[in-house]
């Protein structure tokens, strides 16, 4: 997973725990099982959110999708300046 996309990840998890939701909660939300949401959360799965899931989530928390990603990049420049 790239760093956006856990990014994405666990802002959407520090969302469920601050309104004190379920994973069931969450799923409900965006129109997924509590399964999705479950592999999502864990580290060993490649599934991760779309941009869909992130408009049905700004919808729902009074949030503009903008607040799902990072303000700044993720990505490093690995190219070194000679």
């Amino acid at each position: 997973m790239t760093a956006i996309e856990q990014y994405t990840v666990d802002f959407v998890y520090q969302l469920r725990i601050r309104n004190n939701l379920t994973q069931e909660d969450i799923g409900f939300i965006i129109g997924v099982k509590q399964a999705f949401i479950a592999s999502i959360e864990s580290k060993k799965s490649r599934a991760k959110y779309n941009l869909n899931h992130i408009d049905k989530f700004a919808d729902h928390f009074g949030l503009s999708p903008r607040d799902f990603i990072p303000e700044k990049s993720t990505i490093t420049n690995t190219i070194s300046k000679k």
